[in-house]
């Protein structure tokens, strides 16, 4: 059972309603005016973030609910990120070798959430050439935020805050300041992910961004900026291995800004996919909201991740990247997580060493259920109908030979798996 924020919390949100506090639009003049004082900066360079900035604090004021503490955590939120577009702007502007960088042949791994992607990426990056942005550094990427081991100080704080508003976070999706973050974080930055609609309930926003494939195409351009600008400071990066669910929705984006970009696709049973991915929704958005439905999110989660297959199956069929999706089944890499790993490699042409496959076996050693808290799902906690859902996902499993999971949602008690893979199933 999730615990509730504390009363004195929902007692604060009553008082502050009644009061009229929290339905003020949040005005975007003044968050930028915010940042520039923090930063002492002014030139933002781009401003094309505006438009969508408008339309995102639009849709927070009008349709989300804020509470309190979700008020004063996006304000925060969002000065930081115009904060970091105004430090690599004037980065940029000082040091043009920033935009020189080359970001070569970057791997890209995204499918459903819920999926294995996450269990993937950190099993790639046990190879020392692989490099993905960090939680702290998507946060503070600049050294203007103070040193690197002050930087992870102040996010783990971060984070810890978190957990006490949301307990069951960190048992569905393990975090440490260090671990490898998604990249909606960063295109976030300019205010075009769905990192935003995870987080919030702001469906005029999410039906904005869906409205148009071009929509993704400036959040990409930001992120080579942004990774570029993580690359100079750290001198050569061989190479960069990426994780988002949310790349399905930009893969025309992704091959523009990337055309030599590779693609990882992680198949697994959607319908186990759901429910997971309806409870995570449910957890992070209650802290930050006055009114939640948890029986309208599984049938959110279903449009928006049939959505996602329709999108792998398009793209399998006609991607024109350079080269062909790697396609993953979560069954192989959670029962042979060596070998999964090694036909990536070889797929795109790459070579594994000795040395990884080790490093891989150790990490799957120290956790053996990857992080991850044990949990029951029920579909009619969340608005489902499983016999409804395979209906809906069958040309998709069909599509990529993905076999429907017969055993408990309850995946640490009931996996027929190994129990030193059956944290992947979560990741």
């Amino acid at each position: 059972m999730i615990k509730i924020i504390p009363g004195a919390l929902r007692l604060a949100d009553t008082v502050a309603g009644l009061l009229g506090l929290l339905d003020r639009p949040l005005d975007p003049d003044e968050l930028i005016r915010l940042a520039r004082e923090e930063t002492g900066l002014r030139d933002f360079g781009d401003a094309s973030f505006f438009g969508p900035l408008c339309r995102l604090l639009k849709s927070l004021s009008e349709e989300s609910g804020l509470s309190l503490v979700g008020r004063s955590a996006t304000r925060w939120d969002i000065v930081r990120f115009l904060s970091n577009l105004l430090v690599i702007e004037d980065s940029v502007k000082r040091d043009h070798g920033i935009l020189g960088e080359r970001v070569e042949k970057p791997i890209f791994i995204t499918g459903l959430p819920r999926s294995g992607t996450t269990f993937l990426h950190r099993l790639m990056l046990d190879d020392p050439e692989n490099r993905a942005p960090a939680v702290w550094e998507t946060i503070y990427p600049s050294a203007s935020a103070g040193s690197r081991e002050q930087r992870i100080k102040r996010v783990a704080a971060q984070l810890r805050a978190f957990e006490w508003l949301a307990p069951e976070f960190r048992s569905l999706h393990p975090l440490d300041a260090t671990s490898p973050q998604e990249c909606s974080e960063i295109t976030s930055h300019v205010f075009r992910s769905l990192r935003f609609d995870t987080t919030y309930l702001i469906p005029s926003y999410r039906q904005w961004m869906d409205a148009d494939i071009q929509r993704h195409l400036p959040g990409s351009r930001f992120h080579k900026r942004f990774l570029q600008f993580l690359q100079h400071q750290d001198g050569r990066v061989s190479r960069w291995v990426l994780k988002c669910p949310e790349h399905l929705f930009a893969l025309h984006a992704i091959r523009t800004v990337y055309p030599d970009a590779r693609i990882v696709f992680v198949h697994r049973d959607p319908v186990k996919v759901l429910l997971s991915q309806a409870r995570l929704t449910e957890v992070l958005r209650r802290p930050f909201t006055r009114r939640l439905d948890p029986r309208a999110l599984g049938p959110d989660e279903s449009h928006r991740w049939l959505d996602g297959t329709q999108k792998m199956i398009a793209a399998s069929d006609d991607a024109k990247f350079a080269e062909p999706i790697c396609h993953v089944h979560h069954i192989d890499l959670i029962t042979d997580p060596v070998t999964t790993v090694e036909a990536v490699y070889k797929h795109f042409g790459m070579h594994m060493s000795g040395g990884v496959a080790q490093r891989i076996q150790q990490h799957v050693r120290a956790q053996p259920n990857g992080g991850y808290g044990k949990h029951h799902y029920r579909f009619e906690d969340h608005g489902l109908d499983e016999a409804r859902e395979r209906d809906r996902f069958r040309p998709y499993m069909v599509r990529f030979g993905i076999s429907a999971e017969t055993s408990s949602p309850n995946h640490a008690e009931h996996s027929k798996w190994p129990p030193a893979q059956v944290g992947a199933l979560q990741a």
